[in-house]
């Protein structure tokens, strides 16, 4: 027997979510008092229960769909009412429209009986208003008694409540009950409506249409066009703004736990995002700017200059022990990250004038490059968790135990890990670029940086066997685990072209790519698990960004197996991708295993979409240098988008079947190069 609480299961729940409100139910739109299920607002739950019954039973439930964002449709069979015989003549439609902050179902009861028949109509409603992270650790809190106020039902938590209404409905303190009855042939409709009243939730949904475009694409593979449908429906859904500055749109990192400002998640996404128009990543920089660290404080882990975490209005405490304050920035990689963003969106066409506005924190950020993020000052950005109660492992790979030598041993802290390197790197001729271009000293210092990093990490980083390790320890030997974080150096310029070869050759391994995308860590290692968190799992986003790596870099028959991979992963996940599945061999199954825990939807999965695409077609614009590359680098087919941007400007490229593009709509003043 376990002796602690699991965290909830996810992969069979369906979301429906219009940020930042989401509803989490059963395939048969039951949400019950149970697990994760539920309706959140921000990061509490508000309603712990919504269940319908007719006559007592619940319906059979036959189909769903989420057809559009915050949009659910349930049908379900109530075959005890109607005619007897084999055909159902009793239908319940359930559809379900989320919000921000309020939920609304409108439930028909359709008749094709021959009989007339009268049944009772119940939705019976709870609320605890846990908050999120103890839902995330498997618990729960002590259901709330609701006030009535006339039609109303409320329930309180502090100064947050929501309110159940229903037009048509007798109001019970369990939930809105209707007496039907139908003659045959005859429909009713019955509605009722919850609306959230959330004074300090730290996040809240933007006021103004989507930031980006919406690109009408075509495709030899079907899959590709479905997938791509699917995660821009999903990236609308994730709007996010901070409260007060309804100007800074960012995406949320995912449903349900991270429904809120991560910055590592937030800007690969938005990053990922820029062939769509750069205003989400204009906000998505401001509002991090405006979040900057600007003091050194080890319980929060905020340094000067520093990129934060994650936002939330109060400490997020798990049973682990891990107790992470409101605004926490124990990241090793959103700063170069962030410096990346701006220099990616400066060059796809942000204006002049915005950046110039985010030069100071972009000084601020550099500086923290060779300061508190090399807190041993040996030339690499390396973190450790000082007090005890934050993130023990602080890049994307979070979890306790995803540093591993190749025999399956932990790795202790202080920890340098690879990816991180070439992140820095890249930022560093990043930021050089941008001080340059904008006429503020400082750029030699940090070409110099970089290329003192590039040759540091050549010596020390490179093991046996011909690939870069996983990271070095505390006492600085590599742990020379072969995961897909090496395939993240690829673009940032700390590789030579033979070091990338070697790299793409070692990730083409079937230990490493014989999944539905790229394993987290080889199959071959010690630590390995196909359901493991880090070690053996396989994650969109990484996949996505080694495709992108790739692409870019000429390798592009790995690209497109990988993104080939993730399509396939797609078909089983109705072409919402999770935030991770399993990393079984693609014969086990023959279709992707979940991973139980994973977030769905998530902003940078639904983003990995675009990456794929923009991987496919080969655009590479730099609006202040005049010019534009085209270099289709993952085989995918034949390929048109349509309404892409390039400085505010939409442009429609086209691949054939060849691979040669065609490119429409570019600004004046941009010249096109080829390879």
């Amino acid at each position: 027997m376990h002796d602690h609480r699991l965290q909830p299961l996810l992969h069979d729940l369906v979301s429906t979510v219009l940020a930042p409100t989401s509803a989490l139910s059963g395939a048969d739109g039951q949400i019950r008092p149970a697990g994760v299920q539920g309706l959140f607002h921000a990061d509490a739950r508000v309603l712990s229960r919504v269940t319908l019954e007719i006559d007592g039973r619940e319906p059979e439930p036959i189909g769903h769909a989420v057809p559009a964002s915050g949009l659910a449709r349930f049908v379900s069979l109530a075959r005890w009412l109607g005619d007897r015989e084999a055909d159902p003549t009793v239908r319940v439609e359930r559809v379900r429209r989320v919000t921000p902050g309020a939920m609304a179902e409108e439930i028909t009861i359709a008749s094709t009986a021959s009989v007339p028949f009268t049944c009772t109509v119940t939705v019976t409603l709870a609320s605890d208003f846990a908050p999120i992270e103890v839902v995330k650790s498997g618990g729960g809190a002590v259901p709330l008694k609701p006030e009535t106020n006339g039609g109303e039902l409320l329930w309180r938590a502090g100064d947050a409540h929501v309110t159940v209404t229903s037009a048509d409905g007798e109001r019970t303190e369990a939930g809105p009950r209707w007496e039907v009855t139908l003659a045959p042939g005859e429909r009713r409709t019955l509605r009722w409506n919850a609306a959230v009243t959330d004074p300090r939730a730290v996040v809240a949904a933007p006021a103004g249409p989507r930031e980006w475009s919406r690109p009408e694409i075509e495709a030899d593979d079907a899959r590709l066009v479905r997938l791509a449908r699917q995660s821009l429906d999903d990236l609308e859904s994730l709007r996010l703004t901070v409260t007060g500055a309804p100007g800074e749109t960012f995406l949320g990192a995912g449903v349900p736990w991270f429904l809120t400002l991560f910055g590592r998640d937030s800007i690969w996404a938005a990053r990922m995002m820029l062939p769509l128009g750069t205003s989400l990543a204009a906000g998505t920089l401001r509002v991090l700017a405006r979040l900057q660290g600007a003091k050194t404080d080890p319980a929060t882990g905020e340094a000067p200059g520093k990129i934060m975490h994650e936002l939330r209005r109060h400490a997020f405490v798990l049973d682990s022990g891990l107790r992470l304050p409101p605004t926490y920035y124990g990241t090793i990689d959103a700063t170069p990250l962030w410096i990346a963003l701006l220099h990616d969106a400066w060059r796809w066409g942000l204006p002049e004038a915005e950046v110039a506005d985010l030069l100071p924190a972009l000084e601020a950020a550099l500086g923290w490059l060779a300061d508190d993020g090399d807190a041993d000052g040996d030339g690499f950005l390396e973190y450790l968790d000082s007090g005890g109660r934050g993130l023990a492992n602080q890049g994307w790979k979070d979890s306790g135990d995803a540093v591993r030598f190749r025999d399956g041993a932990r790795a202790e802290p202080p920890i340098a890990l690879a990816e991180v390197q070439g992140y820095a790197h890249e930022a560093a001729l990043a930021g050089a670029a941008l001080l340059e271009a904008f006429g503020r000293p400082g750029a030699e210092r940090w070409r110099d940086y970089a290329g003192r990093l590039a040759g540091r990490f050549r010596e020390r980083f490179w093991v046996e066997g011909g690939y870069p390790a996983l990271a070095l320890d505390r006492d600085k030997r590599p742990v020379d685990a072969l995961t897909s974080n090496i395939g993240h150096l690829l673009g940032t310029g700390i590789l030579t072209p033979g070091e990338e070869l070697r790299i793409a050759r070692t990730l083409a391994d079937p230990a490493m790519s014989g999944g539905f995308g790229l394993r987290t860590m080889s199959a071959a290692d010690g630590g390995f698990s196909p359901l493991s968190y880090h070690c053996g799992s396989i994650w969109t986003h990484d996949t996505a960004i080694v495709i992108a790596g790739l692409a870019r870099g000429g390798h592009g028959a790995l690209a497109a197996h990988l993104a080939e991979g993730l399509l396939a992963a797609a078909e089983t996940f109705d072409y919402r991708l999770p935030e991770l599945h399993a990393g079984d061999e693609r014969s086990l199954m023959g279709r992707a295993v979940p991973y139980p825990a994973a977030c769905r939807p998530q902003a940078w999965s639904a983003a990995s979409a675009l990456a794929i695409v923009h991987a496919a077609v080969g655009l590479y614009p730099d609006v202040p240098g005049g010019r534009v590359l085209v270099r289709p680098g993952a085989p995918l087919g034949a390929l048109a988008v349509r309404g892409l941007r390039v400085a505010g400007a939409p442009v429609d490229v086209t691949v054939d079947r060849s691979g040669t593009a065609q490119v429409t709509g570019l600004p004046s003043g941009l010249r096109v190069e080829g390879p």
